[in-house]
């Protein structure tokens, strides 16, 4: 106890000198930059779009740097007059996964992005990076951002729509997640929130989120459809929802997502959030998780479980598909000569980088695809869409099947370390 109480002693300068910085650089708002990337599979290109205040900045106020380099793209947010980095953030998008199809070699596509920071108190210049195939970011674009413009959008979000359905924590030093309707009309909103806390406690129920349910906020916001339901594009089923989402993302049957992120974060302003959960009213097989975009899965398959904590260690964790025999749209989605960024796969080229100091000197290397290796962390080839060159670190895990018990010792640390990132 004694070691303990003496490096939170250490830690308390720190700790109130992150406060300073925020306190002298934000205030407590969220601000957010609406822009649009659009190109093919060889070039991208950024087009803004608009700017928006919304209430709530439900982020740390310490944590304002990210640390673990994930994402496909990244924004960083610097002091305009000293240059100094004040906040930043990993995030995939559709848009990428797009680039990786065959479609994406034939035409060009644009896609609604949406970057959120806290509400600068004076000029900063927003710095957006895309990762190569290289693994290594470079500038895409760069603009400033004057909290004093009157162009900059100020409507108050519907605060009625957002009901916390559990928790009572701080948002700065708690996990908010916000699942937000889909598919769901005004008569339907009891059971929306009904669903909304089985899937929460389905997700308190996984470990490692189960140590930490008393720092979790759970919110649901109401997103009111004129119809029950979801798009099913390949059945020529079409229904009226608010937030449009549909099947058959990238032709992929089973691949539900949305492309209206701009309506997701509209409605998502209503709560603090560090992450959001698209709920969709429907008893189909399907999901979909982009990092630091949002995850989405349907409310009432007999997979819900499965697939909501596999798609929420998408959206939250960064961690990677470790399947490698399922349809997907992408082409060589991982170049094998790159490592990448993705905690829980590997090619080989950086591995001390991953969980290498997880696996037993009696465990082999590479370790057989066998069930007798069944719980023990190794290194199993195939992963991320490819059963050569790529390897993971279970011969089962809910990144993998539907069949895992649970998420294997790798995810588990690489999400215990995100929650602990938005608990400081």
């Amino acid at each position: 106890m004694k070691a303990i109480q003496i490096s939170l002693l250490l830690l308390m300068p720190l700790l109130a000198q992150a406060q300073l910085i925020f306190d002298e650089h934000f205030t407590d708002r969220t601000m957010r930059f609406d822009f649009k990337l659009a190109g093919n599979s060889e070039s991208t290109k950024v087009y803004p779009v608009s700017l928006i205040s919304e209430p709530f900045w439900g982020g740390s106020v310490k944590n304002l740097t990210d640390p673990f380099d994930y994402g496909n793209f990244r924004y960083e947010v610097f002091d305009a007059a000293t240059g100094t980095l004040l906040y930043s953030k990993g995030f995939c998008t559709l848009y990428q996964e797009w680039q990786t199809t065959a479609e994406a070699r034939r035409i060009e596509k644009s896609f609604h992005e949406v970057a959120t920071f806290p509400f600068p108190k004076n000029k900063v210049s927003f710095v957006l990076s895309i990762r190569g195939r290289d693994g290594l970011f470079t500038r895409l674009y760069e603009t400033t951002i004057d909290p004093a413009s009157y162009f900059i959008i100020n409507e108050k979000p519907d605060e009625a729509l957002a009901t916390r359905i559990y928790g009572n924590g701080d948002p700065h030093i708690s996990l908010d997640i916000a699942f937000l309707s889909e598919g769901y009309t005004r008569e339907e909103m009891d059971k929306f929130r009904t669903d909304a806390r089985r899937l929460a406690d389905i997700l308190f129920q996984e470990a490692p989120f189960d140590k930490y349910r008393d720092r979790i906020n759970i919110w649901a916001v109401e997103a009111p459809s004129q119809e029950s339901g979801t798009d099913v594009p390949g059945e020529g089923i079409y229904v009226n929802t608010i937030l449009n989402s549909s099947y058959y993302t990238f032709d992929v049957d089973r691949y539900l997502t949305t492309q209206d992120i701009r309506s997701v974060n509209d409605y998502a302003a209503a709560a603090p959030h560090d992450q959001i959960v698209v709920l969709i009213n429907s008893t189909r097989y399907g999901g979909g998780g982009v990092y630091n975009y949002y995850s989405a899965v349907t409310s009432d398959h007999k997979f819900t479980p499965q697939v909501f904590t596999h798609e929420f260690g998408h959206g939250f964790a960064g961690l990677a598909d470790e399947y490698y025999s399922s349809e997907v749209a992408y082409e060589e989605f991982y170049p094998l000569d790159v490592e990448p960024w993705e905690p829980n796969i590997t090619t080989m080229v950086d591995f001390e980088a991953k969980w290498k100091d997880l696996i037993a000197r009696s465990v082999p290397v590479p370790t057989p695809n066998t069930k007798k290796y069944t719980g023990v962390t190794g290194l199993f080839e195939g992963g991320g869409y490819s059963a050569k060159g790529i390897f993971r670190p279970s011969f089962d895990c809910r990144m993998k099947s539907n069949e895992a018990d649970s998420f294997c010792e790798v995810c588990q640390r690489a999400i215990e370390e995100m929650i602990l990132f938005y608990l400081q």
